[in-house]
């Protein structure tokens, strides 16, 4: 025999036997067909298996959305890791944040109160986008890649088998089905010796199916201590980001207190406002005895002729000749002047004098 001639009979052997199994599994379907039902403590370990593999796939993929909300830069991860290839470094959101923040507080003026927080601000921000980028790898290798390994690596095996398997029992009901057709002596006997064959081969497929299905056990004491490192890192990442902001919010509290406001917005934002002429809330009398204008006090200053005493809250550049800069803590003299910006007073140092804005001062009793 020829190999032409082996080629041509193992296809119209193998074509035989697919033709079995459709037609046994369409008359199962139709209920003209009996099925050799699998032992229970099978059956449970193969629905244990489907449902470890469809929650894994689901807490997977929910939690490469959690490290990475791009959708398009998951999709080029995902290629540049099928090529084998590593894919290039780019700058994620809280850097670009911190870089946009350094860039502005640059531009404005490190000197300037504004200028000198948005600087320290970015600096946390660019801080907080390394501890992400930290979380990010961590995370891919100690919980990703274990997940990504069982749904492309155990469970593709555990399919195959069990694909045998379900072939295997299509063979032997088959068998069965023509067993029971049989009525010449020799078709009989060639019928039980074809169901013994096909028993023997289930059985062997059933075992090794139940031998790997009962790994899953170990599947999933592999996948808690996965689970566990992934919680370690999301909590060395979240208390990086608290010390982080803690940190920053020490260095910020050293500005005035004009600066803070509650969710209540009982305190009025240091940026001049031309809709707002209101330096705080209330008067708020501090422990030196100092008195945050209040509406109505600003209000019998605009009015009045007279000048106040005003202490400076913090370093301000003047913009042109007709305004006057300011240094933090200094006291200088302030005035009303008609037809004058509501949010401007016309301050006075000495023999400068010149327009300064009434958020950054603070009226003197």
């Amino acid at each position: 025999m020829n190999i032409m001639d082996f080629n041509v009979k193992k296809l119209a052997a193998d074509a035989g036997t697919f033709l079995s199994r459709a037609v046994q599994f369409t008359e199962e379907k139709l209920g003209q067909a009996e099925k050799t039902e699998l032992d229970a403590h099978l059956e449970n370990l193969l629905s244990k298996a489907e449902c470890t593999k469809v929650w894994t796939e689901k807490i997977m993929k929910q939690t490469e959305v959690l490290l990475q909300p791009n959708p398009n830069a998951r999709i080029e991860e995902f290629v540049y890791e099928k090529l084998d290839r590593k894919a290039p470094s780019r700058i994620n959101n809280p850097e670009l944040l911190g870089q946009y923040m350094i860039d502005a507080g640059t531009e404005f003026g490190p000197g300037t109160a504004y200028g000198n927080a948005l600087i320290k601000c970015g600096e946390t921000q660019k801080r907080i986008g390394t501890a992400d980028r930290e979380l990010i790898q961590t995370s891919a290798l100690n919980f990703l890649t274990p997940l990504r390994n069982f749904i492309e690596g155990d469970y593709k095996t555990i399919a195959k088998e069990r694909k045998l398997l379900q072939n295997k029992r299509l063979d032997l009901d088959a068998a069965k089905t023509r067993l029971k057709k049989a009525k010449a002596a020799e078709t009989r006997a060639s019928s039980e010796q074809e169901l013994r064959i096909t028993q023997s081969e289930f059985d062997r497929q059933a075992e090794i199916t139940r031998l790997l299905l009962e790994g899953i056990s170990s599947t999933h004491a592999h996948h808690l201590r996965c689970l566990n490192d992934f919680v370690e890192a999301q909590m060395t990442y979240y208390a990086q980001c608290y010390q982080y902001m803690l940190d920053l919010q020490k260095q910020l509290g050293s500005f005035p207190s004009i600066y803070h406001c509650n969710n209540n917005q009982t305190s009025v934002a240091p940026i001049p406002s031309a809709s707002s002429n209101v330096i705080g809330s209330s008067a708020l009398t501090s422990t030196s005895g100092l008195v945050i204008t209040s509406p109505s006090n600003l209000t019998d200053l605009k009015e009045c002729s007279g000048s106040r005493k005003a202490r400076v809250l913090y370093d301000y550049d003047a913009a042109n000749s007709t305004e006057l800069s300011l240094l933090a803590d200094e006291v200088i003299t302030v005035f009303s002047v008609v037809g004058m910006d509501s949010d401007w007073l016309m301050g006075e140092r000495g023999n400068q004098k010149g327009r300064v804005p009434i958020t950054y001062l603070e009226l003197l009793n």
